[in-house]
């Protein structure tokens, strides 16, 4: 019987993984957080490992590069769950030694067994669940229990009902995730001096980080790209507290808003499953247009750049796009007054816009009228803050989603 060790830290995803594979005839054993892994690994042997990069105590890559250096434990694969707008972590984890690198927001636990088995030569039968390893004293996780256990599971028929128990246990919580995420948002935004604020900034991260996880195993595919991108910008703000600004905090409360909103949708489509969308973006400094250009490049969105605001009234005029990026202060016409005439065009009148602009011009600019604007973002801007606005409105008309 093959051994498994599962090193996840939120214990209810964790614990859906575990039975799963005890359902596929692995005894696993399960580790809630980087130390305890590693402990397990040295002590348990296992035959695989299933890997998440973002633990508390020790990081995945962490762990990878101990165990790559220990001769008992550095021949056992390793499948890595990633957030895909972490690129260069990703990187970092394959130059570690992991085997495979697994999106977690679009990885479904099928999806899982079926590269495990795969990795591992053959699949084993399918059985009663298998005892699980005893780990060692330290690694061991308190006991957690889904809020409704899934049942054993095996076949075809039985993996589509899997997935709909799990949708329906993750729908049921969904509130009260939503009111943890804004709740924590607003302590956070209240607290003063980077000695309160810091930790507060984590706690809201780690929340995200379990959204993300627990929507990826409910199939809810929307939920789980756009919770991780925000996974993302707000690493890159705990480990960058000077980039905290009214723009990023701005973009951040957008963001869970329209969280919730994806989750009182409920839509299991991929957006990946949806045509590119078409995107403009306009300003006169090239420097500004390639900042643009490269944060939707992290969002794995493509663009059209155009440095005159008359070529893009034209281009817009026999066109049509999906979302447009305007600086704000433009020679010949400016990006609000580009952005009224656009409205007149029929193919325009209801396409997000959004107005880039300088951070000493923010506060006003937000609370001004946007001449038909949708939202504005601050220069400079970080490139993650970028890529979330754009999902954001992406998503938003993909679904057709009115309001939020």
């Amino acid at each position: 019987m093959k051994k498994m060790l599962i090193v996840e830290d939120d214990q209810i995803v964790g614990n859906i993984y575990r039975h799963k594979f005890q359902v596929e005839g692995f005894q696993v054993a399960l580790a809630t957080d980087g130390e305890a892994g590693l402990t397990a690994v040295k002590e348990i042997k296992p035959d695989v490992v299933i890997l998440d990069l973002m633990l508390p105590k020790l990081n995945g890559v962490e762990i990878l590069k101990k165990m790559r250096a220990e001769p008992t434990t550095k021949s056992i694969p390793v499948i890595v769950l990633s957030n895909a707008y972490l690129s260069s972590l990703v990187q970092e984890a394959w130059k570690a030694g992991a085997n495979h690198c697994m999106i977690k927001a679009s990885c479904t636990p099928k999806q899982l067994v079926e590269l495990v088995n795969r990795t591992l030569g053959a699949p084993p039968a399918a059985q009663a669940p298998a005892p699980e390893p005893a780990l060692p004293k330290s690694a061991q996780a308190p006991a957690a229990t889904p809020a409704k256990k899934p049942p054993p599971l095996g076949s075809l028929e039985d993996d589509t009902a899997f997935q709909t128990e799990l949708r329906q246990t993750f729908l049921g919580s969904a509130p009260d995730h939503v009111a943890q995420l804004r709740g924590m948002l607003q302590t956070f935004i209240k607290s003063e001096g980077d000695t309160a604020r810091l930790p507060r900034l984590f706690a809201l991260y780690r929340q995200v980080h379990s959204l993300t996880s627990n929507s990826a195993v409910a199939g809810l595919t929307s939920v789980a790209k756009m919770s991780s991108a925000l996974e993302a910008l707000l690493k890159e703000l705990y480990e960058k507290p000077k980039n905290l600004n009214a723009s990023t905090m701005r973009t951040v409360a957008h963001t869970i808003d329209f969280l919730a909103v994806l989750l009182e949708h409920r839509s299991t489509q991929d957006p990946e499953s949806f045509p590119p969308p078409n995107i403009m973006v306009v300003d006169d400094e090239a420097i500004s247009r390639r900042a643009v250009i490269y944060a939707l490049e992290k969002a794995n969105l493509k663009c059209v750049s155009v440095e005159d605001p008359k070529t893009a009234l034209t281009m817009l005029a026999e066109n049509r796009f999906d979302l447009i990026f305007l600086d704000v202060d433009m020679p010949g016409m400016s990006g609000f007054e580009l952005c009224a005439k656009l409205r007149v065009l029929p193919a325009h009148a209801r396409t997000p816009v959004v107005f880039v602009t300088g951070l000493t011009d923010f506060e006003s600019r937000a609370r001004s009228t946007l001449s038909g604007g949708n939202d504005l973002i601050a220069k400079p801007f970080l490139f993650m803050e970028l890529a979330v606005k754009s999902l954001t409105l992406i998503l938003k008309g993909q679904l057709r989603i009115t309001g939020h």
